[in-house]
């Protein structure tokens, strides 16, 4: 059997999985709270996993790698910065978002940010406006994702990949909503897993063991890539650290990853989940760095970064691991997709709708065919590079919401105004900061923004005595 036969039954057995995990959970779901939220009934298996799956796009698997294997040594930070974006999340965030949520019942992160908040509805538009534009673009790029993986693996055109792989992520997520989205981003989080796992192993076997990986290295990579801090010295590589950083910033404001928290359903869940979240993103993150470099040392020609990681698995794996390969990056792509999908339909339909009636499934799922329809449009029409799209959108929604988020949680009251002037800044401001020529590591989009909105926020808001039951 070649290799695309069998990536295709791969495929094709997985994608049935995933719809018929679809209707099972339709069964489950007669109400909005249960479509956006899961009835907060989220174990800590399916809560670490699915927000990890759903954190970590493509740009995880292919991106991850490929910045190793394009940068070389001084991709190395961007591990780090990761695991402590996660770590953040699950050791400080989510106990205290978890109670705090179930406590309000709040459905969305935007109804948990404005909720009690004087210009609660100003509040609420300003926080969809940010989440609609920035998924548009960051679904775009999964989409864009997907469909480059099909057409190099099919030789399919791009456009009828891209269309094809909505229409998947589509029935799903309309079938079963938070349910359906979070047990196949924890089957899909599972796979990319396995991914990590066995393919730096198979290749640091191939090339014979760590010792000779590094030898190896010192021949393929040229004296910048071989400097922990690339072509940056001094001052610059400094900011090149810290706006490599900068990217775990953005980690408590993303609204697809912190509903998951939301929806844990008790104290326990959120310990035992914290296990796994953060052992998760160890385990990708340093995996995906190996593979980047053990691409460089094994393949014969040169390829783009995207592609090292399926280039590196044709060479090491039989056809039937290639193609699981091929599934699990899809994967990646797909748990971001369906997640923001589904976050966006929730900013339209229940957090702006002047009905908030929790019967009201049509234009949720109405919402979820439009940010479709658009997305795939921009795909299309709007190509562009996936890293820098997927970046842009979570140092916005970062700046937007993480420092609002944070504050609140540090029994801190904070005005209405000042909460809608914290996410104008946060967000308007790395607009802003995007359209100028980007500095060693981006340290301006990826930093600044978030600390204008966090100050913004402190100096309008006042300490309030807890209320913990």
């Amino acid at each position: 059997m070649d290799y695309q036969t069998t990536v295709l039954i791969t495929l094709i057995i997985y994608k049935v999985i995933l719809i018929s995990i679809g209707i099972w959970s339709n069964k489950r779901t007669t109400n909005t709270d249960e479509y956006f939220i899961g009835g907060r009934e989220l174990g800590p298996w399916v809560a670490a996993i699915s927000a990890a799956a759903s954190a970590s796009s493509a740009w995880s698997l292919l991106g991850m790698s490929g910045a190793a294997y394009l940068l070389g040594l001084s991709a190395i930070w961007i591990v780090p910065s990761v695991i402590l974006g996660y770590s953040f999340n699950w050791l400080w965030l989510a106990p205290r978002i978890q109670q705090k949520a179930k406590q309000n019942k709040s459905v969305t992160l935007s109804d948990f940010i404005a909720q009690g908040q004087s210009h609660s509805k100003a509040i609420l538009w300003l926080c969809s406006l940010c989440i609609v534009f920035s998924f548009a673009f960051y679904i775009a790029a999964q989409f864009q994702a997907a469909g480059n993986m099909f057409s190099d693996t099919f030789a399919m055109s791009a456009n009828n990949s891209i269309i094809l792989g909505t229409l998947i992520i589509l029935i799903y997520t309309l079938l079963g909503g938070f349910w359906a989205v979070s047990i196949t981003d924890t089957l899909q989080g599972m796979l990319m897993v396995a991914t990590a796992i066995m393919l730096p192993i198979a290749a640091i076997y191939a090339i014979g063991g760590p010792t000779e990986l590094w030898q190896q290295m010192q021949l393929v990579y040229n004296d910048t890539q071989l400097s922990w801090f690339g072509e940056y010295q001094g001052i610059y590589a400094v900011f090149f650290v810290l706006g490599t950083f900068g990217i775990g910033l953005g980690n408590p404001g993303q609204p697809h990853v912190v509903n998951r928290l939301m929806a844990l359903k008790d104290e326990k869940a959120v310990k035992q989940g914290k296990y796994i979240g953060i052992g998760w993103s160890v385990i990708i993150f340093t995996s995906m760095l190996l593979v980047g470099w053990s691409a460089k040392v094994l393949l014969a020609t040169e390829v783009t970064g995207e592609q090292a990681l399926v280039s590196l698995s044709q060479q090491v794996f039989p056809p039937v691991l290639a193609g699981i390969v091929v599934a699990a990056t899809l994967s990646a792509i797909m748990s971001t997709a369906d997640s923001q999908l589904l976050v966006a339909a929730s900013a339209i339909s229940y957090d702006i709708s002047s009905k908030k009636s929790r019967q009201n499934l049509v234009l949720s799922r109405l919402t979820v065919v439009g940010m479709c329809i658009v997305a795939m449009c921009l795909a299309i029409y709007a190509p562009e590079d996936i890293f820098t799209r997927v970046l842009f959108a979570w140092n916005a929604l970062g700046a937007a919401f993480g420092p609002v988020v944070i504050i609140i949680l540090m029994h801190r009251h904070i005005s209405g105004k000042a909460t809608f002037s914290a996410i104008f800044i946060g967000f308007f401001s790395t607009v802003i900061f995007s359209l100028f020529p980007a500095p060693p590591g981006d340290v301006i989009e990826r930093i600044l923004p978030f600390i204008l909105a966090f100050l913004t926020a402190w100096f309008g808001s006042k300490s309030i005595k807890c209320d913990r039951k």
